[in-house]
């Protein structure tokens, strides 16, 4: 079964690279600053390790607690992030079938393996990210990932959830890039991210 046919290997390959690079990350560059503006790269770190903990509550069948905000994190990253990046999968496996269909708050019906799908899409900007901002190399990131992501992403993010951070919102306007500039610079952009200034 290919990563497109079943979404939680394509999520545990999305949190693999991700683990790999915040192995990369030394502590030292906490302070770095990333494509999101508000965030460094500790600060990113955080996100991450915040993500994986609502997305496992999701996985499990509960609703996330988004009210509470994610902290900064400055040192022992990895073994976190591995922990939790494991529970997330496991918790996934053990949900059950993810035919058939979902409602999704504002977006109606989806296929019920929407969640995991979103999830995977936020490793796969995330790893860029971290990636840009810490002189990591994007080359080897994973391509199926990164064209899932996209995939979903086209089908799922609306022109209102798009605005400025100052107007609470998590996506920029999309950004235009080359229809073959590489995949990841792509999907980066889809979410408003810009490779040109990313450094």
């Amino acid at each position: 079964m290919t990563g497109a046919e079943d979404p939680i290997e394509l999520l545990a390959r999305a949190l693999a690279q991700t683990a790999g690079l915040v192995d990369g990350t030394g502590t030292e560059l906490a302070a770095r600053p990333t494509a999101c503006r508000s965030w460094d790269v500790g600060r990113l770190i955080g996100h991450l390790l915040y993500d994986l903990r609502q997305f496992t509550v999701r996985a499990r069948g509960g609703t996330p607690d988004w009210s509470q905000p994610s902290e900064r994190v400055e040192e022992d990253w990895l073994h976190p992030f591995e922990a939790g990046a494991e529970e997330l999968v496991a918790a996934w496996r053990g949900a059950g079938d993810l035919d058939g269909v979902v409602e999704v708050p504002g977006l109606g019906e989806r296929p019920a393996r929407f969640p995991v799908d979103q999830q995977t899409a936020e490793f796969a900007v995330h790893a860029w990210d971290l990636a840009r901002a810490t002189g990591q190399s994007v080359a080897g990131l994973d391509h199926e990932v990164a064209e899932a992501s996209l995939a979903w992403a086209r089908g799922a993010l609306r022109p209102e959830f798009r605005g400025s951070e100052e107007e609470h919102h998590a996506f920029g306007p999309e950004v235009a890039v080359a229809g073959d500039a590489p995949v990841y610079d792509r999907l980066a952009a889809f979410f408003g991210r810009d490779p040109e200034d990313a450094g």
